[in-house]
């Protein structure tokens, strides 16, 4: 039994679809379909999601939403009108968009996660609908009426712990359900998002509630790779990794997968496959609990821009009881939470999302830590980018950390901060973000090349 999800991209287009239809019938275990709202088309597009914030955005300025209401629906019916769905199910989803219009705005703390998440609700109708006209037993399923259950927290939704006993009800059934992602209910009845890769996390959840045999994730590329093909020419193709090694290299910038989507298949112990639509016979990148071979040391490369550094120094600082523990109250009563803290005898390093601060912020952030650390120097580095090599071969081979600081000194890039994470799967490095392509192409030479 498998649970497929597809992107996007995948459903963008009635020419698409037709290829996501293929796939579906050329497998009769893929029982349970998880879908995300229309892509874009083309890089000029608008994907469906983006035009839903655009609806979001009209009705808290009290504007017309007939017009937008219209080009959202206007992209259900090309795709359904080219496989002659029926006419109930497009007229479900006009229905579905009119009724933002009786929304209330005050007081309604889930009137964004409601419209957002009927990007991905009307087009599992429409799918079903698709597939129903192919001769598919299929029906779509409400994430209400599937269980899926979540903590009231519009956004950043949390699966809750018996949604996955009764999402698991659904296991036998004989028809193919079509599952809306990104979002689900609070015990309530509201409607809540998941954060950033949202349906990712609803494949993974229905697949753990399921317990099925084989979560395939759908999407626009062959796998994941071992480095981002924009940096490096033709990077290799992985063909298996760890969950442990897929979640530091999607924390560190690897969009194929969103990092959190990962755990409730992982707990699972259900293998993920990242599979291409347009090439759907390709074997894809597997994503497994153990690896026993290590071929290579270094798996994969990766890196994500966009962090700032307090670097905080003060004489005898380990001798100082709770030292870290004021630090981090700072950061509590700010706001603000941090990524990475590497520390010495008489210094640490913060690092943290340079989003989080604004320059007021960052102002009194530093005017506290110098009212109650009194250190002996502090100072902030801002548009610091972090790499990431990362491998479970790393722990069976000595030196790799010396061959990744030599290939960037080769380079000249001189490093703000480096880590290694006590499992050894990875090390980390923070450098400026202008030589972050240079430092991804010298330490894919290394171990690659």
């Amino acid at each position: 039994m498998k649970v497929a999800k597809f992107g996007g991209s995948s459903l963008a287009s009635s020419q698409q679809v037709k290829k996501v239809v293929e796939i579906i019938k050329a497998d009769p275990q893929r029982r349970f379909i998880v879908v995300s709202a229309p892509g874009k088309r083309d890089s000029k597009d608008t994907k469906v999601t983006d035009l839903l914030i655009q609806l979001y955005q009209t009705k808290i300025a009290a504007g017309d939403l007939d017009p937008i209401i219209q080009q959202i629906f206007t992209r259900y019916q090309e795709i359904g009108e080219a496989f002659s769905v029926n006419d109930d199910t497009l007229t479900a989803i006009q229905y579905n968009l009119n009724s933002f219009k009786e929304l209330p705005v005050v007081d309604n703390p889930h009137l964004y996660d409601t419209i957002l998440a009927s990007g991905e609700d009307n087009n599992a109708k429409l799918i079903a609908g698709i597939l129903q006209t192919q001769g598919i037993a299929a029906r779509y399923i409400n994430p209400k009426e599937l269980g899926l259950l979540v903590s009231d927290e519009p956004g950043n939704a949390r699966i809750l712990r018996n949604a996955y006993d009764l999402i698991s009800r659904w296991s036998q059934s004989q028809e193919v359900l079509v599952i809306p992602g990104f979002f689900g209910y609070t015990e309530a009845g509201k409607i809540c998002t998941f954060s950033r890769g949202g349906s990712d996390i609803t494949g993974s959840i229905v697949a753990a509630g399921v317990k099925a045999d084989l979560y395939e994730n759908f999407t626009d590329v062959d796998g994941i790779y071992s480095a981002h093909p924009g940096y490096v020419h033709q990077p290799e193709l992985i063909k298996e990794l760890t969950y442990r090694e897929m979640r530091e290299l999607a924390y560190a910038g690897f969009s194929v997968f969103h990092d959190e989507a990962l755990m409730p298949s992982y707990r699972a112990h259900i293998p993920v496959v990242i599979k291409n639509t347009n090439n759907p016979t390709a074997p894809g990148t597997k994503i497994i609990n153990t690896r026993e071979r290590h071929e290579k040391p270094v798996i994969g490369i990766a890196s994500d821009e966009g962090f700032t550094m307090i670097y905080i120094n003060k004489y005898l600082m380990n001798r100082e009881v709770g030292f870290t523990r004021r630090i981090l109250t700072i950061f509590e009563e700010f706001g603000l939470g941090y990524e990475h803290m590497p520390s010495g005898i008489d210094d640490i390093s913060i690092v943290l999302r340079a989003n989080q601060l604004t320059p007021e912020t960052e102002e009194k952030l530093l005017q506290a830590i110098a009212d109650e650390i009194k250190p002996d120097e502090l100072r902030i580095t801002h548009d610091l980018s972090m790499i990431m090599v990362v491998g479970e071969g790393m722990r069976q081979r000595v030196g790799i950390t010396a061959e990744s600081t030599a290939a960037l000194a080769r380079k000249k890039i001189n490093l703000e901060m480096i880590n290694q994470g006590s499992s050894e799967v990875s090390i980390m490095f923070g450098i400026h973000k202008e030589q972050e392509k240079s430092a991804i192409r010298a330490l894919y030479y290394t171990f690659f090349d």
